[in-house]
């Protein structure tokens, strides 16, 4: 007489239809491309502008006053007239010459010093203590000081911009550095490999998420004083430009310059991201 096996079923003996729904919670959910991603990316925009034309249309006055701001239609019109204007684009471009040249500094200066006092205990102790003084000190406050430091309103403008970057890079840098686990440097160190063929193979690529995380939070901080500072002392500049708009009573000058700032703040940090993806590719996440 035969009996029945009581052996469990084998993976093998199970229907296909089994393993099938594990096999699609497992997939990665696609992300969305082309004509999607860009209509996704307008949706939340084309809500924004429709709720500002309809609040400055019917001059709606509850705890926010929009009676005097322009609407849609008056700042596009301006935008026109802007971009016509060559005084616009030397603006734009002494912004971004301010912009790049205090973050480069900053990103060179606060990466190195970042390195040295994550990797050495001496400079972390004559350093760390400098740093923590000078970090809470808002860069805008530096204002005066530059006027008087500095013979033009150029090289104060671009310092302040370096004082506000180079903060989130060096601690970024520090915290990075601290992170890395010790075991990557023990393992090189057993093949053979020295100090420096360790910090340029195993620390710095270790360390570069972090890094890269300082420098997309330094380039909104970056912008934000370098505005701050055209107000205050500038001659030229998108912050100057928009500060005297608003001294001419040219509301819709006022929205151009907030747009244009947007525009060049996200422009820059895309950028930043952008390098971040590339340098960092060896991450899992980013290679898909």
């Amino acid at each position: 007489m035969t009996t029945a096996s009581t052996t469990p079923a084998t993976t093998a003996d199970l229907p296909a239809e089994t393993g099938a729904p594990r096999a699609r919670t497992a997939r990665a959910m696609p992300r969305p491309r082309g004509v999607a991603a860009v209509l996704l990316a307008a949706v939340p925009l084309a809500a924004l502008v429709l709720v500002w034309h309809l609040l400055t249309a019917g001059q709606v006055v509850f705890w926010l006053r929009f009676d005097k701001i322009p609407g849609p239609g008056e700042v596009f019109d301006s935008l026109v007239a802007q971009l016509s204007s060559g005084a616009y684009y030397t603006d734009l471009l002494a912004s971004l010459r301010r912009i790049l040249t205090g973050f480069g500094l900053a990103a060179v200066a606060g990466i190195a010093l970042g390195i040295a006092v994550g990797r050495s205990r001496a400079a972390r102790t004559m350093l760390r203590p400098l740093i923590e003084v000078f970090r809470p000190i808002p860069a805008i406050a530096l204002v005066p000081l530059a006027i008087l430091l500095f013979p033009t309103g150029e090289q104060g403008i671009v310092f302040i911009t370096f004082f506000a970057a180079f903060f989130p890079v060096a601690v970024s840098t520090i915290h990075a550095m601290q992170a890395l686990p010790k075991v990557w440097e023990e393992a090189a160190r057993t093949m053979g490999a020295g100090r420096l063929s360790v910090l340029t193979h195993v620390v710095l690529p270790g360390a570069m998420p972090g890094i890269f995380s300082g420098l997309s939070v330094s380039m909104g901080v970056a912008w934000i004083c370098v505005i701050s500072a055209e107000m205050i002392s500038g001659q030229f500049g998108i912050g100057y430009y928009t500060w005297q708009s608003y001294g001419l009573l040219d509301y819709a000058g006022v929205m151009v310059g907030m747009i244009s700032i947007g525009a060049l703040g996200w422009s820059t940090a895309w950028l930043v991201e952008r390098a971040g993806r590339r340098i960092n590719r060896w991450l899992p996440r980013t290679a898909r």
